[in-house]
């Protein structure tokens, strides 16, 4: 007996797949920075200092002496002889009271009034310059710094971004098929 068959041819179907890579661009613009240091204000204020130098004594020292100075000198000087002499007259005067005692009171006032005394040699030292007076009176010096904070202004960009997708495209390479055959 024959019994039909059936013969069943089966071809698979390909699918062919086609992509195109997506891409993908990121730009990042560099911040916009504007920096201002505004400058500090200084202020510097200075008192002077003040010497004084009071250089009357040296100067007398030195006889460089001013012309009140000089007419006072000469004045007590005067004031000073007068005294000397009137003190010595009345010495004297006594002394001529004693002529009596036997003594030659004229000729030793002959010789004391007719010879001078010895002077003195000019040696003149150095002053000293302790007799300097001085006084001093510090200056000061005062400075006021007032800073000033930078100003910083930033404007952030923002990313710069560009994308395109893949793409997938699919095409059928082969069909898929299905044949029957009745065989008998």
């Amino acid at each position: 007996m024959n019994i039909p068959q059936l013969q069943i041819t089966t071809t698979r179907g390909i699918l062919g797949l086609r992509t195109t890579p997506g891409t993908q661009e990121i730009e990042q613009p560099r911040a916009i920075l504007s920096q201002q240091q505004p400058a500090a204000i200084l202020e510097i204020s200075t008192t002077q200092a003040q010497l004084s130098l009071d250089t009357t004594e040296v100067r007398a020292d030195l006889d460089l002496k001013s012309v009140f100075k000089r007419t006072e000198e000469f004045a007590q000087l005067g004031r000073e002889g007068s005294s000397e002499g009137t003190g010595r007259r009345a010495a004297q005067g006594r002394q001529l009271m004693d002529i009596s005692k036997g003594r030659n009171v004229i000729k030793e006032q002959a010789v004391e009034n007719g010879s001078r005394p010895m002077k003195s040699l000019g040696i003149q030292f150095i002053p000293n310059r302790l007799k300097l007076e001085m006084s001093f009176q510090p200056g000061s010096l005062d400075i006021n710094i007032e800073t000033k904070k930078p100003v910083n202004d930033v404007t952030i960009q923002n990313p710069i971004y560009h994308y395109t997708p893949s793409k997938l495209t699919g095409e059928m390479e082969q069909w898929p098929s299905i044949q029957i055959d009745v065989k008998w």
